[in-house]
Parts: C-alpha cells; sequence; structure tokens
C-alpha cells in the first residue's frame, strides 16, 4: 500500500466513532494506511480519489446495480490502491453479496459494515481528526531525527554513528555501502547471524556489474527473500554533484517500513552526503596541496624546485633517502579518452582510487605522497635503504591492480616506474624515466606494470632528442618494406619480425607462419631484395632489428 503518513484500517476501527462498525471482508489489508477520507455519493468520483483514500458511501447505489457491477466498484478501488471502504448496508440492504466479500478478501482490500446510526461525515471529522494528530505527531519525530543526525554530523561524529541512529529510529537492520571508498557500514543489531549474511549477501549483489539498477538515482522499493521469508527492502541512492556516492539499505525484517521510516532513511541520505561532501572537500585540498608540491619538485625551474625541497618536511620526506615515482595511466576499454563522459568516469574514479592507494601505503608501510593528473596519477616513493626496493614496489603494484580490478571493469591502466635514485632532488630524474616508461609500455608490452629497466633498447630509442634521427634512420632501412607491404599487400614485415624472434631459423618461421619452407626461403630473398640489406651481414641484421623496435615505437 501507499506510503502515506495517516492511520491504518485498524487504527480506525478502534476509534470511538466507529464501536458500532464491523470489518467485513479484506482482513489481511486492515495495515493499510489511510491518509484521508471522501465520501463517494456517485462511482463517478474514482476519477479524482488518490491512493491511500478511504471512502466511505451507502448501500443505496449497490441496491441498484448488478453483483457484477458492485464487483467491478471494488476491483477498481483496489487497483487504485485505495485503503479500503465504508458501507452503510443497512437499511438499504440485508448483506453484501459472498461473491463481493470473497472477491476483496482475495483483493485484501478491507469493506467496513458502518452502522446506519453513524453519520458518514461524523466518522470523515473524526478520522481527518487523527489523521491530523498522526500527522503532527510523526512530523515532530522526524524533526527530532534530522536534528539529531545534523548534531551528529556537525560534531564531527563518523558516518557510523549516522547508520546507528537510523537502525534506532527505524528499529530494522541498516547497512550504508561507498562507493568512492569500498567501504561497507552495517547496524545489525538484534539480526540473527543469518539473516546477518543474507543482507551483506544482499549488498554485494546489488552492486554485481550485470545489475544496473545500482546506476538510478532514485529510490528503490521492493521484496527480497531473507532465510525463506519476503521481507520489503528500501534503498536509497546517496547522490552528490549528480554522481551516486553509495547507498542506504534497509530491510523490514523486525518492523514493517513504511512513510515514517523513509522520511528517516531520505533524511539521513542527505545528512550522509553532506558529510561525504565535507570529507571530498577536505581530501581535493590535501591533493591538490601535494600536486602543487609534486610539480614544483619535479620542475626544471630551480626556484620552483628549492621552494618545493625547503617544504618536503611538511611530507615527511627526507632529503638523503631513496626515491622513485611512479606514473598511472588510465584508459576506458571501449571509448575515446577525449569523450566528456569518459573524462568525467576517468576523474570519478581518479579522486578515491588516491584514497585507496593511500590506505595501501599505510598498510605495506611505505612513505612517499600521491598526487593527481588528467587521466593519472603520479606516486613518490621514499625508502630510507636500497635493499628490496624492487620488491616492494612489485608487491604494491600487485594490489594497486587488483584494487583497480575490484572497482572497475571498465578500466585500462599502465603504470610506468621510474629508476631509483638517491636525493630527493632527483625524482626529476625518476619522473622523466616513469613518464617514458609509461609511453613506450603502452607500445611494446600488454603487460600493466611496466619499469624502466625492462625497456631495453627503448631506453636509448625513445629519448625525445632523437627523434628526427629515428625518422631518418627508419625511412632508410624498414621502410621501403612497410611500403611494398601495404602496396602488394604482402607480409614481409611481419615475416622478417619472427625471423628475429626465431634466430633465423626457417624451419621454425615457417611452422610459426604456417607456411611452407620454400615461400619464407623466397620471403627472405625479397626482403633483402627490396632493402638492399644482406641478413648474413651482422650490421645489416642489427640495423633492420633496430628500424623493426624504431617501428613499433613510432607507431608507423
Amino acid at each position: 500500500m501507499a506510503r502515506q503518513n495517516g492511520i491504518s484500517i485498524e487504527d480506525m476501527l478502534e476509534l470511538d466513532v466507529m464501536k458500532s462498525c464491523k470489518l467485513i471482508a479484506g482482513f489481511r489489508g486492515t495495515r493499510n494506511t489511510i491518509s484521508r477520507v471522501n465520501i463517494m455519493a456517485d462511482p463517478d468520483i474514482l476519477e479524482w480519489t488518490t491512493e491511500g483514500e478511504f471512502l466511505l458511501t451507502t448501500a443505496y447505489s449497490f441496491k441498484k446495480d448488478t453483483i457484477e457491477s458492485q464487483k467491478e466498484l471494488i476491483r477498481e478501488c483496489a487497483s487504485k490502491k485505495l485503503a479500503g471502504l465504508g458501507i452503510k448496508v443497512s437499511p438499504y440492504l440485508e448483506y453484501l453479496s459472498q461473491e463481493v466479500l470473497d472477491l476483496a478478501n482475495d483483493l485484501s482490500f478491507p469493506i467496513i459494515d458502518i452502522h446506519y446510526s453513524i453519520p458518514l461525515s461524523d466518522i470523515m471529522m473524526v478520522t481527518f481528526r487523527e489523521i491530523f494528530n498522526k500527522q503532527a505527531s510523526l512530523l515532530e519525530r522526524i524533526e527530532k531525527v534530522h536534528e539529531k543526525l545534523m548534531g551528529a554530523m556537525l560534531e564531527g561524529n563518523g558516518l557510523k554513528d549516522l547508520v546507528e541512529i537510523v537502525k534506532e529510529n527505524i528499529k530494522n537492520p541498516v547497512v550504508l555501502h561507498l562507493n568512492f571508498s569500498n567501504e561497507t557500514i552495517k547496524s545489525l543489531d538484534g539480526s540473527n547471524i543469518q539473516d546477518s549474511q543474507e543482507l551483506i549477501k544482499e549488498v554485494k549483489e546489488f552492486y554485481e556489474p550485470n545489475n544496473t539498477r545500482s546506476k538510478l538515482k532514485k529510490l528503490i522499493e521492493d521484496k527480497v527473500i531473507i532465510n525463506g521469508k519476503y521481507v520489503k527492502r528500501m534503498i536509497m541512492p546517496i547522490v552528490l554533484r549528480e554522481h551516486i556516492y553509495g547507498h542506504l539499505f534497509a530491510w523490514s525484517t523486525d518492523m514493517p517500513l513504511g512513510g515514517f521510516d523513509l522520511a528517516i532513511i531520505e533524511s539521513a541520505s542527505t545528512t550522509i552526503a553532506l558529510s561525504i561532501l565535507q570529507e571530498l572537500s577536505v581530501k581535493e585540498v590535501e591533493i591538490r596541496y601535494r600536486s602543487e608540491f609534486f610539480e614544483d619538485l619535479i620542475s626544471i625551474d630551480s626556484k620552483r624546485k628549492k621552494k618545493a625541497l625547503d617544504r618536503a618536511r611538511f611530507f615527511n620526506l627526507k632529503l638523503e633517502d631513496f626515491y622513485a615515482i611512479e606514473v598511472m595511466s588510465f584508459k576506458h576499454k571501449n571509448e575515446d579518452n577525449e569523450n566528456e563522459l569518459i573524462v568525467d568516469y576517468i576523474q570519478d574514479f581518479i579522486n578515491p582510487m588516491v584514497h585507496t592507494i593511500e590506505e595501501l601505503m599505510n598498510y605495506l608501510n611505505l612513505k612517499g605522497i600521491v598526487s593527481t593528473k588528467v587521466n593519472g596519477i603520479q606516486i613518490l616513493l621514499s625508502f630510507k635503504i636500497k635493499d628490496c626496493i624492487e620488491d616492494k614496489i612489485k608487491e604494491f603494484n600487485q594490489k594497486i591492480i587488483e584494487s583497480i580490478k575490484n572497482k572497475s571493469d571498465k578500466l585500462e591502466v599502465k603504470i610506468g616506474i621510474g629508476r631509483i635514485y638517491k636525493n630527493l632532488e632527483n625524482v626529476d630524474k625518476s619522473f622523466q624515466d616513469a613518464v617514458r616508461t609509461v609511453r613506450i609500455g603502452k607500445i611494446i608490452t600488454s603487460k600493466e606494470v611496466v619499469s624502466f629497466n625492462e625497456l631495453g633498447i627503448f631506453k636509448i630509442l625513445s629519448e625525445d632528442i632523437l627523434k628526427d634521427e629515428l625518422e631518418d634512420f627508419y625511412n632508410s632501412t624498414l621502410r621501403p618494406l612497410v611500403d611494398y607491404d601495404r602496396k602488394k599487400s604482402t607480409e614481409l614485415v611481419k615475416t622478417l619480425d619472427i625471423y628475429f624472434k626465431n634466430n633465423g631459423n626457417l624451419t621454425r618461421i615457417s611452422e610459426q607462419l604456417f607456411t611452407h619452407y620454400n615461400t619464407v626461403l623466397y620471403r627472405i630473398n625479397r626482403i633483402t631484395e627490396i632493402t638492399e640489406m644482406d641478413l648474413e651481414d651482422p650490421n645489416h641484421r642489427l640495423n633492420l632489428e633496430i628500424a623493426l623496435k624504431i617501428k613499433e615505437l613510432l607507431d608507423k
């Protein structure tokens, strides 16, 4: 039934004015909420009725109607979710047809036989007064709960306290899940262990990738089975800046959930959103401050760099320690990173990810700072001694990758790790290494984490000052072969690449290409003719192999 605040059919029957009245059908609907009362002089009034309304009438019109017309009236009232129907059966009829009563019972639609001596206006007036008093009382209670929630937030109490306040007032289990920190705050006291496990399972299932309802920015009300019983569930999204930051869950395992409970949950969701906004604002300032420090630290401007070194103590960074920088670059799997919606999605993912990375650093006892840049994150790691640094960094990045995969299946990440340098003033070198590693790593490997030392010859080839030289070298060695392939639709470049990977073993090359030995031999001869380089000559072989690497680097 409707969530309107009011009184139930049971409450109405307890009123003094209703003492001579009797519930004759729809017994399962006695908890229906009456939000207002109306008198039905004509069935046409149904067009203007609203959910939760209770209708009063006489059996005068029933006397004229057929049984089928009476049943149609009951069906229409039930379909409009009216609270119930009060009928003065006497003196117009001896009784209502059993067919009508059976239908009302089937529909759980309450019908009350009003005693002929009671004016309908008296029932209406007394019921309205009771509804008003109930609503006034509810509003007062809601106001007190709202004040309690706001007071808890302003006093700096945690979200756990806000969840406890909701639980204590709706007398049902409550769970708050936060997307941005992947934190679940539970208030399940009083629930048995089986119920608690089922409720937590419900929350996890709600966030499964195939459940699109977790993206809705509106209240979700439904029924779920908890340990064999159907219970009502309310899920209120925590919406902030047009983004969903989490959900507040409540289940009617102990008490029914009604309009009062919804008002409490709505108030709590607003208060929680304000609390999250407060926390995010502080974090955004901290991230911005760290990012400015980081930019000064890696700057080629000596004044900016000196300013950063002077401020290093505020970040617990010691000048003489060992340092390495990591650069993380994010890309959406299915869309162009220039798309405005994708940019927003990545940015919304990055800020919470900073919080997760900081938690991992604390967990692994790593020191440093985390800052952000467009579509990426920069991490400065500090070590007192050089021993085992690579192992610590490897473990750290494994956990980062696991966390990213748990939080989103839509993003690809590439992490570039710069070399380790002693003294904080040298971190700009590690940063340049990390940037080059990310850029080259995207081209030469599918690995998510790449260190500068893994680049091999690309450490030299990726130097910016060599770009023109590399272009010239590529054009004079491999380009004629690339142009020939494009023009003739052949695979000579691919054959050459596999030639080097198999150390010139023609048998293995033919097996890998699923091509006859003689065909491979023919291709090798064509490669020699087109490039004018002899693969038997070690210098020529080296030039062509480097040219293949340059092709990857230049993305030709």
